[in-house]
């Protein structure tokens, strides 16, 4: 692999990395979303009241399954096989100025030759989106907000921290 690792070939031709060379690590990911809402959607999903059922369960469901499918999202990206996906949600109240909102973080975790962002940003958005799904009869101004990577351990480049990152 060059130092300049890039999707595109010589030619400038789309491909996908040869990953067959680099060591295998434990590698690990840590992506962060939001759903942001009305105060009757938070509190319906709150209270379990969604006419859909348990939406952060099924939200949950569609996160694991969407980062198992990375590949099929993405189109260079390299199927894995992931050893562990874990999908957390936090209600947070409204602070003026913004509106109440569910918290999403999926950590992804597998010992392979290549990283798992991409496997922990999908996670976050198929859950967000499947939240909207379920509560858009509630609130169609609900907004996907801010999905990016936490953190990341593993690989040649290194541990990647966006708290520390930012000082």
């Amino acid at each position: 692999m060059t130092a300049r690792s890039s999707h595109f070939d010589a030619l400038g031709r789309a491909h996908m990395i040869d990953v067959g060379t680099k060591p295998v690590t434990a590698r690990e990911a840590v992506a962060r979303g939001y759903v942001e809402m009305s105060d009757a959607a938070f509190r319906a999903i709150s209270d379990g009241s969604v006419a859909k059922g348990d939406v952060l369960g099924i939200a949950r469901i569609a996160g694991i399954q969407a980062a198992k499918r990375t590949a099929d999202w993405i189109p260079l990206a390299h199927p894995l096989p992931i050893e562990s996906i874990e999908i957390h949600f936090e209600l947070e109240t409204a602070t003026a100025p913004m509106q109440p909102r569910v918290a999403i973080e999926a950590s992804v975790r597998i010992t392979a030759k290549t990283g798992v962002e991409m496997e922990a940003l999908v996670a976050v958005s198929a859950a967000a989106l499947c939240i909207y799904d379920m509560c858009k009869s509630i609130d169609r101004e609900m907004t996907i907000q801010h999905v990016q990577l936490v953190r990341k351990s593993g690989g040649k480049s290194g541990p990647y921290d966006r708290s520390a990152s930012r000082r």
